[in-house]
């Protein structure tokens, strides 16, 4: 090995470059890969959490807000504007040939424009995305409207998009029922750039929510519209208000006023699960015929059964007098109950039953028409009743969902906090990284240890004032803090001017020696910028290092609430001991330090110290510059 510069003899010092290539720069930027996946997953779970706290406030608004549609569509408008990053946006409801902004969000001027003119006719702007979207029913997305067609073709309402507005990226995801388009909703950019997948699911489960909102005011509109005829339907309704998951006092109700309203001797609620007819609910049967009810249901539905023709039929069963009906199969159980005249009418939900209403009669007599549509009514009240109860229950799932969602969010973002707080960023990452802190335990492995401080710092502390001592610390730690994290070296702790840090754990290197004596002189040439600086406003400070090369312990140490990650062992010692011994500008590596790097570095023989805490004499070397970063 050729050594340069002997003791007694001057040595030119050789300026410090950055590495050029080799294996030291692929840790450097493996540990760069970290840093940003971790960034990253920070980012992703952040907008995770935006996203389910928005889902969250919208559910929140649908449920508190029954019956009102402006508030929930400018809370889906404006959340699928802030989290999507547009400038303005609409969200449209078809009205046959027209489609009519019922929220717009984005600029003053923009909104304005809206309310003054919301309504948009096809048949003024053929070939404009709404119109496509009537046809194809899908998601469209344009990175940029003035290549749209109907920009092209020069539509008055597009062009004033893009010229007026500033539109550029533009999105538009249709709200369906059922098949059929009723609304969407349109995002716009002034920029070109294009929406990202994530960003078109979100607008897509917002969508979604809208068509859930619709059909709930819908169906509560329904429910309205029925009260003001019938006014008897009052008690139902506050039944159902009153019980959103149990639905048998809504049956019992219902059955309860349908005998009264219809003079109907008795009355019967089944329900239908695709299967099997179940008796549910009645009002005025004996207990005769809560017996025969029991002993006939459950039953598949049949032809034979008045109940299951009605099920099978999905249609009302009118009969004057069942006494009369040849193909009766449950003549007998008819007898025992005295029926005479029947009406049933379906529960259907989207066309499917569900389950029936039915009514009694001991004498023969039809219902009348009207009594006919007020149990169509009760039948379409139960339906309602059921189907609030499966979305509130289906709400109360999600509901419980996303809380947990965002727990496990909180608490992933506290624990990276708390982990980034009190361990070097290394060791916090990779805890993350790997989701287990199983890392943090005792355990023994082969280190470099790298130990530096400031020569003078004692005699400059007393004599300077601590507002002084604080400002030069800071940037001394600020100045080799960001050359430990190059170098993926592992802090242990700051000691006034001493730093302890050590190389190979918990992030194994290849060249954990060569590693702590690249940041050892990078160090050095940031600190003689300093020490110049300093030196000019009148204090005398230089900057020493010593390494060295083992085994130690390592794990954590501390209480709750301040841990530090800590090699124990004579290599940390070893290091210490040997910046005591450095002259200022020196780093002093010990010769296993020395056997890793020798084919890399310039170094000079200083000499045997015998070091305290150490029986035996150590030989330590001067690390002058690199020559030669191929090993």
């Amino acid at each position: 090995m050729q050594r340069r510069g002997e003791i007694g003899k001057p040595v030119k010092r050789r300026r410090t470059s950055r590495p050029k290539a080799g294996k030291p720069r692929t840790v450097s930027v493996s540990n760069a890969d970290l840093h940003k996946q971790l960034s990253r997953r920070s980012r992703e779970l952040q907008e995770t959490l935006e996203q389910q706290a928005a889902t969250s406030e919208v559910l929140q608004v649908i449920s508190s807000t029954a019956g009102e549609l402006e508030p929930v569509f400018d809370a889906l408008l404006r959340n699928a504007t802030r989290l999507c990053e547009a400038t303005f946006g609409n969200l449209f409801l078809r009205e046959g040939p027209t489609f009519r902004a019922v929220a717009v969000h984005g600029k003053q001027e923009y909104v304005v424009y809206y309310r003054r003119d919301p309504v948009v006719d096809l048949r003024d702007n053929p070939g404009i995305p709404l119109g496509r979207a009537v046809k194809d029913k899908l998601v469209i997305h344009t990175p940029d409207l003035r290549t749209d067609q109907s920009y092209i073709a020069k539509n008055n309402r597009i062009v004033r998009l893009v010229e007026v507005a500033g539109a550029r990226s533009f999105l538009l995801v249709p709200m369906l029922k059922e098949g059929e388009l009723i609304g969407a909703i349109v995002l716009y950019r002034q920029e070109v750039r294009p929406f990202s997948d994530k960003q078109v699911d979100l607008v897509k489960n917002f969508a979604a929510q809208a068509v859930i909102a619709i059909e709930n005011t819908r169906l509560l509109n329904e429910l309205k519209q029925s009260l003001e005829q019938q006014t008897a339907t009052s008690e139902v309704l506050r039944v159902i208000s009153s019980s959103a998951t149990d639905l048998r006092p809504v049956f019992e109700t219902i059955a309860h006023n349908s005998v009264h309203l219809c003079r109907a001797t008795y009355g019967v609620v089944y329900r239908f699960d695709g299967e099997m007819v179940s008796f549910v609910a009645h009002h005025n049967l004996e207990q005769a015929g809560i017996d025969a009810m029991h002993q006939m249901f459950p039953m598949r539905p049949n032809t034979g059964s008045l109940v299951g023709r009605t099920i099978l039929e999905r249609g009302v069963v009118h009969i004057a007098d069942v006494a009369a009906e040849p193909n009766d199969t449950y003549a007998a159980i008819h007898e025992v109950l005295g029926i005479r005249t029947f009406l049933a009418v379906p529960m259907l939900r989207d066309g499917n039953p569900i389950g029936a209403v039915a009514l009694f009669r001991r004498e023969v007599g039809l219902f009348s028409d009207r009594q006919v549509d007020l149990v169509r009514a009760f039948a379409d009240q139960a339906v309602i009743a059921i189907e609030n109860a499966r979305l509130l229950n289906d709400l109360n799932k999600l509901n419980q969902q996303l809380e947990r969602r965002v727990a496990d969010q909180v608490s992933e973002i506290e624990r990276m906090s708390r982990l980034r707080r009190f361990l070097p960023p290394q060791v916090a990452d990779l805890i993350v990284a790997s989701g287990t802190e199983k890392r943090l335990e005792s355990h023994r492995r082969e280190i470099t240890a790298l130990f530096c401080d400031l020569r003078g710092f004692t005699g400059f502390s007393e004599r300077s004032d601590p507002e002084d001592v604080i400002s030069l610390l800071r940037d001394y730690h600020a100045a080799v803090g960001e050359i430990i994290v190059k170098y993926s070296g592992t802090l242990e702790h700051y000691a006034g001017d001493g730093v302890m840090v050590f190389f190979n754990d918990p992030i194994p290197v290849p060249n954990p020696a060569l590693q702590a004596v690249q940041t050892a002189l990078e160090m050095r040439s940031a600190i003689e910028l300093l020490t110049e600086k300093w030196r000019r406003l009148g204090h005398e400070l230089g900057f020493g290092v010593g390494i060295a090369h083992g085994f130690a312990t390592l794990g954590i140490i501390g209480f709750e609430g301040r841990f530090d990650y800590a090699a124990i062992g004579t290599v940390s010692n070893v290091a210490s001991r040997l910046c005591d011994e450095a002259k200022p500008g020196q780093i002093l590596i010990s010769p296993r330090v020395l056997m890793a790097v020798e084919d890399v570095v310039s170094v000079e023989p200083v000499g045997e110290f015998k070091l305290k805490g150490i029986s035996l004499p150590l030989a330590a070397y001067n690390v002058l510059s690199v020559v030669s970063l191929k090993i």
